[in-house]
């Protein structure tokens, strides 16, 4: 994903291409003019879906667009964006993030996303930019997506970073739901059962 495929993606998806082309000029000029932009992205480029790049919609593409326009001070103006946005903001930024020269700077945003009860927010800090998070809590997150059903599918690289600590883990909450007469969610139980019949990763060494 790049932002010319962002820009691909949103032609005739949104209403006013003229708007998203001037917002990132002018971001590109004048960087402390971002906010407002930033804030009226969802009413200027509409919130439809996008085919591709998958789960992400008009106004996510177009914030991330107004981030990558930054000149320099991505990583302040992405926390700041964060903060103070509404929901749907917060997951522009989180989604823009793999997008921004920023290397693990962004990395307390996840772990705010993380530790919130919106799905959406906990769906959007597992993309791309997860792979700054340290293993311990790349696997507490994945755990928390069975907790809260959101479906790993969300999750970039799972397989390939899931491994023998996150298998523990797995079968050990498996085993409190059977007990309760509960069952895990059909993700989780097929990630299970690739990890315990096939080769699997030795546990990461911690960060």
């Amino acid at each position: 994903m790049t932002p010319d495929s962002l820009r691909a993606a949103l032609r005739g998806v949104s209403p006013e291409p003229d708007w998203l082309d001037a917002a990132v000029r002018r971001v590109a000029a004048e960087p402390a003019a971002i906010g407002g932009l930033f804030a009226a992205a969802g009413r200027r480029c509409g919130r439809a879906p996008l085919t591709e790049p998958a789960g992400w919609s008009a106004d996510e593409a177009a914030r991330a667009l107004l981030l990558t326009a930054l000149p320099a001070d991505h990583a302040p103006h992405a926390e700041s964006l964060y903060r103070h946005g509404d929901a749907a903001e917060k997951r522009a930024v989180l989604k823009a993030l793999p997008l921004l020269p920023i290397g693990a700077a962004g990395v307390p945003l996840l772990h705010d996303a993380i530790r919130t009860n919106d799905t959406r927010l906990v769906a959007a800090a597992l993309g791309p930019y997860a792979r700054h998070l340290d293993p311990a809590a790349w696997r507490q997150a994945v755990l928390k997506c069975v907790f809260t059903g959101v479906p790993l599918a969300v999750v970039h690289d799972l397989d390939a970073r899931a491994d023998t600590e996150l298998a523990a883990m797995l079968a050990g909450l498996a085993a409190e739901r059977q007990a309760a007469g509960r069952t895990m969610p059909a993700d989780a139980t097929a990630l299970l059962g690739r990890l315990t019949t096939g080769p699997v990763p030795i546990t990461a060494r911690e960060a």
